[in-house]
Parts: structure tokens; C-alpha cells; sequence
């Protein structure tokens, strides 16, 4: 069975001096999740916001809140993140020593539990922990930064990362220069979940990020023989 085709425009690059307005924007415009980027200046070159801006948010929106955790350590921050509203808790693999623990700690706080793999990062990284996941994230840029290009080799990682999951009730998300010009191509490798930033938030009104999400799931759905 296919997983949902999952649209999840990134916080990371709406206003932040409106981020309430953007959120309610994005879900009307048809949003299925709202991704949640969290750097922490250490694991990533950069610094977003924390549990108390999620929380903030939580409000504004009904759909899931997808939180990505760009931070190491992890395991003292996820009961935060998730009493802010995170649905789905995503770590990184290479983020800290003990993968699975994270992922147990992430399942016994009642939320979805994810773990994201950087390019450098092979699928086998999942390998030993897959029945412990309810989402993969192949990042297809490195980490940190918005308006990076796509990483065709991550094509080839989400295959794999497929094969794994074989037919578990596990969704594949990509995130990182996703456009509607590759959607189909992410797609067709096994990804359901897409995740854009600068895709869905160029424009800078409601009706530019309804067109740009139309966009991006005409092309996934085309990839799967699906009406968007």
C-alpha cells in the first residue's frame, strides 16, 4: 500500500515577524504537515528556535507539526518538544551514540518517531532500527541553511531506503531543494513525504503558496498515476 502523498512546507523559510499569520496561511493553502526545523548552532552552522516557539505555533494549526531535530544532543530536549506540540520527533542519525534509545524515548512520550540521514550517511544507518520508526527523512542538501540544491545522489538513498522499509507503515520524506520540478522525480524513487521551503514560501501571500503546493503535489501525484 502506498503511504499518502504528504506536502510539509518548512517554517524555515516563511516570515519569521509573522510566523502565527504564516502557519494558518500554509494550512489553508493546503498544507497536509507543517516541518518544523531545529538547529542548534552545534550539530548544524545555524540557529533557528526551540521548543517554546513550537509551542507558540501550536495554536495556529491542526495539521501535523513535524518537528526535525538538527541538535546533539537530543535525548534532554525531547520530552520539550514534544509537550510543545510535536506530533512526529525526528533525529539524526549521526547526532549522538545511542539511535535506538532516542527513538524508544521518542515512542514512550506518545509522539511518531523518525530519524533523518545527512548525504555522507548510508540507508543501512536505519538497518537495525527500522522497527522502531514511523518516519525516514533523507536529507537531499546538508543540513543547516535554506535554498540549497538538490542532491541527485539522493535518488539512489531513497531507493534503498524503500527497500528497507518494505512495505512498513513508514513514511519516506526528503527535504532539501525539493521543487516542483523534481518532485516527480523524488516521488517515483519511493518518497511520499516532501518537504519545501523556499518552493512553497516564494511569493509571500497565501494565494502564491496555494499555487506552489498544487504544484509540487501535481507532480508527485502525476509520479504515482494519482489526480493531485
Amino acid at each position: 500500500m502506498l503511504r499518502p502523498l504528504v506536502i510539509a512546507p518548512s517554517i524555515l523559510a516563511s516570515d519569521f515577524a509573522k510566523l502565527g499569520e504564516e502557519v494558518r496561511a500554509i494550512d489553508r493553502a493546503g498544507a497536509d504537515w507543517v516541518h518544523l526545523d531545529v538547529m542548534d548552532g552545534h550539530f548544524v552552522p545555524n540557529i533557528s528556535f526551540g521548543p517554546d516557539v513550537i509551542k507558540a505555533m501550536r495554536p495556529h494549526s491542526q495539521k501535523v507539526f513535524d518537528t526535525h531535530l538538527m541538535i546533539a544532543p537530543c535525548d534532554p530536549y525531547l520530552e520539550a518538544f514534544a509537550k510543545a506540540g510535536s506530533d512526529i520527533i525526528t533525529v539524526h542519525a549521526e547526532a549522538g551514540p545511542h539511535l535506538h534509545r532516542s527513538l524508544q524515548a521518542i515512542r514512550a512520550l506518545g509522539k511518531k518517531a523518525g530519524v533523518s540521514l545527512n548525504p555522507a550517511t548510508p540507508a543501512s544507518a536505519i538497518e537495525h532500527v527500522i522497527d522502531l520508526l514511523d518516519l525516514v527523512l533523507v536529507m537531499s542538501v546538508n543540513p543547516g541553511f535554506g535554498g540549497q540544491k538538490f542532491i541527485a545522489s539522493a535518488l539512489d538513498k531513497i531507493r534503498n531506503v524503500r527497500a528497507l522499509a518494505a512495505g512498513r507503515p513508514i513514511d519516506i520524506e526528503v527535504d532539501g531543494g525539493v521543487t516542483a520540478e523534481n518532485a516527480a522525480d523524488i516521488v517515483a524513487a519511493g518518497a511520499n513525504a516532501l518537504v519545501a521551503g523556499s518552493a512553497v514560501f516564494k511569493g509571500g501571500t497565501e494565494a502564491a503558496y496555494q499555487a506552489n503546493i498544487s504544484a509540487i503535489r501535481q507532480a508527485g501525484a502525476g509520479a504515482r498515476g494519482e489526480a493531485a
